[in-house]
């Protein structure tokens, strides 16, 4: 449930996604929140303000130029009573007035005058959304603090496939409730995590990897976007969806990753949960190799990659508390003490990866400080996190 009294105000966008707004203001509503909309131009084409008021039951904003409400300066109101202001659908073009900072509608003009958390929901045609100009905006806007989701994928009213799609309103209410409920403990600060694992090439068919399945990190990111974090995810080859919030850098290799974590400097907090893997090829073989006959296959010459833990300990821009994990299958306390004096780390969170930790749901992780060792419970990933971070938030404070 979304906290009593919570005020949304929508800003609804003109695309065909327009019609899930309906459906999101009966939920939000269910929810028990309140719900004031502003209809773009655009999006009057796809609902109609009488939609909107009727689920709604509060009057709909369509134009800056209400003699009655701009007497009052009504925008600037509209602005800042709301608990969080949603845009929904959230089209290309919404979203690069946006981030040029423009004001020519009411819609653009309170998301100008706004003083209070927003949250873009995008919906647009996939080549829309992997465009440049959109992934800057996008970019532009998250590091201004307004969480964009990542939409999701399928098909799309235009006939084609992949990510574009608006969430659904489930999702996006989870999104809300999840803004609106968590304190914002790391509002302003700026966290780098790391995720999954790496995939070093033997040739164009073959890779060295392991079996991280980056669900740690991923909740770890999550939690501090909803700490009110500025979060930056560099992830390796998973599966998972982008947590609403955070800012996600897809890489391969050790290599990749340590170049995105550089450039992703500076942070106040670093977790750096990536199972990095510690050797890559030497000379990835550009042809697949092929077998001889001979029932054996030419060695391979092994190289180290780089240290990103190590590296970052020590950076002329280290982060402020430097955290490390350390997946061991013995002696998982004494390993990780060595780590963290090894790698410059303020913390090693140390997990025991023997059982089905790696892409399973639950963990019981220790986390090894100067102060000592603290074991937490056996407990979802999820909860993991949120636990994590608040450490981090008392350390910080």
């Amino acid at each position: 449930m979304l906290p009593s009294s919570t005020r949304i105000l929508l800003v609804i966008g003109g695309g065909i996604a327009a019609y899930k707004a309906a459906e999101l203001i009966r939920l939000i509503r269910r929810d028990g929140g309140d719900v004031t909309c502003v209809l773009t131009e655009g999006g009057s084409h796809f609902v109609t303000p009488l939609t909107l008021a009727a689920l709604s039951e509060n009057a709909v904003h369509t134009t800056l130029w209400d003699l009655k409400n701009e007497v009052e300066m009504g925008h600037i109101q509209l602005s800042r009573q709301a608990d969080l202001v949603v845009v929904c659908p959230a089209t290309a073009d919404l979203m690069a007035r946006m981030a040029a900072g423009m004001a020519d509608d009411l819609a653009t003009t309170l998301l100008l005058a706004t003083d209070k958390p927003v949250l873009a929901v995008p919906a647009m045609n996939v080549r829309m959304w992997q465009h440049a100009a959109t992934v800057a905006n996008v970019a532009t806007l998250r590091a201004r603090g307004v969480s964009v989701m990542e939409p999701a994928e399928g098909a799309m009213a235009c006939g084609e496939f992949g990510p574009g799609r608006l969430p659904e309103p489930l999702a996006i209410l989870d999104a809300i409730r999840a803004h609106l409920s968590a304190p914002q403990v790391l509002a302003g600060k700026h966290v780098l995590v790391t995720a999954g694992p790496t995939h070093e090439p033997i040739d164009p068919v073959r890779y060295i990897a392991n079996r991280s399945s980056g669900k740690q990190g991923f909740a770890l990111a999550a939690a501090a976007a909803q700490a009110g974090a500025r979060v930056t995810l560099v992830a390796g080859p998973v599966a998972l969806p982008t947590p609403p919030g955070v800012m996600r850098i897809d890489v391969e290799t050790a290599v990749d990753m340590g170049h995105a974590v550089d450039a992703a400097l500076p942070c106040d907090v670093a977790i750096m949960v990536a199972a990095v893997a510690d050797w890559r090829v030497a000379g990835a073989s550009p042809q697949k190799r092929k077998k001889d006959g001979s029932g054996r296959i030419a060695p391979l010459e092994l190289i180290e990659n780089p240290d990103i833990l190590a590296g970052l300990g020590a950076a002329v821009m280290r982060p402020r508390l430097l955290i490390g994990f350390a997946a061991e299958t013995e002696n998982v306390i004494d390993h990780a003490r060595a780590k963290r004096a090894r790698k410059g780390a303020d913390w090693i969170i140390a997990n025991d990866v023997s059982g089905d930790v790696m892409g399973g749901a639950d963990n019981t992780v220790h986390i090894i400080s100067a102060a000592g060792t603290e074991s937490l419970p056996r407990m979802a990933k999820a909860d993991v996190a949120t636990a994590i971070i608040a450490k981090v938030a008392d350390a910080l404070a």
